[in-house]
């Protein structure tokens, strides 16, 4: 993945909720951080939930990777705190991440309000702490993605970028939402960009994708490298 990074000419990549990075031994870590920096790519990791031996573990990897944000929800499958739970385990947890100058992106997502996660990170106030912007997955919670993206704003520190539709199953029974390139679906990029002013203020926008199954893998493949490329190009353009 670092390799075809390098080749679309992107020097950045998000490892996302690869949970399998967490039992790597050191040297593997830093043989990747070496690969990395060898091809001019600077990492990010992704990962789910909040407790403080969580976040430490995840702390030491992104030292490892040199990675300078994390990105994270404040639930998992099993683990769900709640508001005033989540911020005592942040306030536990982040003065080694102020410490070490590394950035925790909490995401936007359905199963906490935009209101309440900004809430959260206004409160905590921590120069480590921050929102990951992802407009896409509080249409579940049914907020309207201009207003989320207005509320977080002066908050967001990293963006996932993609572009969302409602498709009408077949038979006109109900809608499914699905993924779309950049560009042809209803994110207002435009006003995410005028609002958030990503590149000022250096926060990443990261190419993420809701891509339905083509039917096999290689089809699937082959259109994901498609919208790698288009979307690539849509943000160089836009």
């Amino acid at each position: 993945m670092l390799r075809r990074t390098r080749e679309l000419g992107v020097d950045l990549f998000q490892v996302c909720d690869y949970a399998p990075l967490a039992s790597f031994p050191d040297a593997r870590l830093r043989d990747i951080r070496s690969l990395a920096g060898d091809l001019g790519v600077a990492l990010e990791l992704g990962t789910r939930g909040i407790r403080p031996a969580h976040l430490d573990a995840q702390l030491r990897t992104a030292g490892l990777l040199g990675a300078t944000l994390v990105r994270s929800m404040t639930a998992t499958a099993d683990d769900k705190p709640t508001l005033c739970e989540a911020d005592v385990a942040l306030r536990e947890a982040l003065p080694a991440w102020e410490a070490a100058g590394v950035t925790l992106a909490l995401e936007t997502y359905e199963q906490i309000s935009s209101r309440d996660l900004v809430a959260l990170v206004e409160t905590v106030a921590s120069e480590s702490l921050g929102i990951c912007l992802d407009p896409a997955n509080t249409v579940a919670a049914l907020e309207n993605p201009v207003d989320v993206i207005d509320r977080c704003a002066p908050w967001v520190r990293n963006i996932h970028m993609k572009d969302f539709a409602f498709i009408r199953r077949d038979g006109w029974v109900g809608f499914a939402l699905e993924g779309a390139e950049l560009g042809t679906g209803l994110l207002d990029y435009a006003h995410l960009m005028r609002t958030v002013d990503p590149e000022p203020r250096g926060i990443n926008r990261i190419i993420e994708h809701w891509l339905p199954w083509q039917g096999d893998f290689a089809e699937t493949a082959r259109v994901e490298n498609l919208w790698n490329q288009r979307n690539i190009d849509y943000l160089r353009s836009a």
